[in-house]
């Protein structure tokens, strides 16, 4: 009589591998939770509202600014870091409340230098406790020489934000926001993504002005 003998049962190598996919998705899951990495991915439930002022200004995307692409998805952006010009540390996290004109510029660019009196301007129209434009200058060489040409050309109104690293734009680049100079981004008082443009636009127009007053929620001006 010829006894069998039991065998321990093999797992199959796509079950494992399957299992181990599941873990590795619920660890990142948790490290979410915990850190908030994957904040700056699409579809932010907490984004919700900023599609709603997108689509308020959609149809303002026109003339001046019709460059601009209105957000259809919700994206938080990067929490960047810089200086200010007494050499404090800043984030975008600190204008949470308002709404941020945040445009990436230096001195090398020669299409950042012809909108910055534009940018200027518009800070003089519409800047106060609920918009702001933020500047942020990424010459990586002397650091004395965007200060002095500001001053030259006489931008006044515009607080001074450097980061001499330029990390600024490789983190926007990283996901998808930065491919030239000057970068643009109209971002909601959450700090979720409105809009952004790749190049110059004419920040002081009647346009420009229009599309910046439906992302405060403002009537735009006849």
């Amino acid at each position: 009589m010829t006894m069998q003998t039991s065998e321990p049962r093999k797992v199959r190598p796509r079950r494992l591998i399957l299992a181990a996919a599941a873990a590795c998705v619920a660890a990142l899951a948790a490290l979410a939770a915990v850190y908030g990495i994957g904040g700056t991915g699409r579809n932010d439930a907490a984004c919700n509202a900023a599609l709603a002022t997108a689509r308020r200004m959609a149809p303002f995307s026109r003339g001046e600014v019709a460059a601009v692409t209105v957000a259809t998805e919700g994206r938080r952006v990067p929490d960047l870091a810089f200086r200010d010009g007494d050499g404090k540390e800043r984030t975008l996290a600190d204008f949470k409340g308002r709404v941020v004109l945040l445009n990436l510029w230096a001195t090398w660019c020669v299409p950042c230098r012809k909108e910055m009196p534009a940018l200027d301007a518009l800070q003089a129209k519409l800047g106060g406790p609920g918009f702001q434009v933020v500047a942020v200058n990424i010459d990586t060489r002397d650091p004395d020489k965007p200060k002095a040409w500001l001053k030259d050309v006489g931008i006044t109104r515009l607080p001074y934000y450097a980061d001499p690293s330029a990390k600024v734009f490789q983190d926007l680049k990283a996901v998808g926001r930065a491919f030239g100079m000057p970068t643009t981004l109209v971002v909601d008082p959450a700090g979720c993504e409105l809009g952004t443009i790749a190049g110059p636009a004419e920040w002081s127009s009647d346009d420009a002005v229009k599309l910046v007053e439906a992302a405060l929620g403002k009537a735009p001006s006849p």
